[in-house]
C-alpha cells in the first residue's frame, strides 16, 4: 500500500515569516500539534507546539512578532508520496518522528502521523512498531 492512500491531503502549512502566533492559531483551529514549513521551492521546516512553547514563549520571545523561522526545526525528514506505508513506519521509527510532511516534485502533498497508520487496521503492526522505536528515549533517565 502507497503512503499517498492513507496520508492527510488537505494539509495546513506556514511560510517561514508567519509569526508563532500565526502557527499557533492554526494549530488551534485545526486541532494539531504541527504544521509543515515551506517555501514556494520545498519544506523547509516543521513546527510543533513544542516548539512554540519552548523556543519562544520560555526564551520570553515575543509570540506575536517571532517568525517561524526561527522557531522551526529546519530540513525535516520528509517522505515521497510514492513510498510505500512500510517505509513510511520504517522512516518514523528510525528518525524517531510522530508526522511526515509528503512531498511529490518537493511540493507538500500531505502529513501521515502515527495515527493514520493506526487506524487502518492491516497497519496495527507497523504503527505499533513505529511507536516502539520512537518511544526509546535518547537519554537514560535521570
Amino acid at each position: 500500500m502507497k503512503i499517498s492512500e492513507i496520508m492527510t491531503k488537505d494539509v495546513v502549512s506556514l511560510s517561514v515569516d508567519d509569526t508563532a502566533e500565526h502557527a499557533a492559531e492554526l494549530m488551534k483551529a485545526h486541532d494539531i500539534g504541527s504544521i509543515p514549513v515551506s517555501t514556494s521551492e520545498r519544506v523547509v521546516g516543521i513546527v510543533t507546539d513544542r516548539d512554540i512553547i519552548l523556543r519562544c514563549v520560555a526564551e520570553g520571545k515575543n509570540i506575536k512578532t517571532e517568525k517561524v523561522r526561527n522557531i522551526m526545526t529546519s530540513n525535516p525528514v520528509v517522505g515521497n508520496q510514492d513510498i510505500s506505508v512500510d517505509d513510511a513506519a520504517r522512516i518514523m521509527s528510525e528518525r524517531q518522528i510522530r508526522r511526515l510532511p509528503i512531498v511529490s516534485n518537493d511540493q507538500l502533498v500531505g502529513m501521515v502521523s502515527l495515527g493514520d497508520l493506526a487506524v487502518e487496521p492491516k497497519l496495527h503492526q507497523e504503527a505499533g512498531e513505529a511507536l516502539s522505536e520512537i518511544s526509546i528515549p535518547s537519554t537514560p533517565s535521570i
